[in-house]
């Protein structure tokens, strides 16, 4: 090979390689991005959830009778009796089913404004 020849294939493979890079920002950091996503998943998945779990934990502690009820097999009814562990649930004239708490999907509150 020639002079000029090694010359311009050694300036080409000089130009093809990226230069070092200086100091990247903050938001460069591979371990900065990660906890960014991190602390996104905790404010946008994890702490809604806990939330929803506090509120349902607290209206099923506040069970009643006569609060309307769907279970999470979609059953509806009127909630009858509670017991410690259990909640007797009223489906039909003369249909009583008994459920246990956790089953309880949604609660619908006795309407204790309205008086006729």
């Amino acid at each position: 090979m020639t002079p000029n020849l090694i010359f311009i294939c050694n300036s080409i493979i000089a130009q093809a390689t990226p230069a070092a890079k200086g100091p990247e920002g903050i938001l460069g950091s591979p371990f900065v991005m990660m906890g960014l996503m991190v602390v996104m998943f905790y404010f946008l998945m994890i702490r809604p959830q806990q939330r929803q779990r506090k509120e349902m934990a607290a209206r099923i502690a506040s069970l009643q009778s006569g609060d309307k009820v769907v279970t999470s097999s979609g059953i509806h009814g009127i909630v009858h009796n509670v017991k410690d562990q259990t909640v007797i649930v009223k489906v039909a004239e003369g249909t009583m089913l008994e459920f246990d708490k956790p089953a309880i999907s949604t609660v619908h509150k006795k309407d204790t404004s309205s008086t006729k």
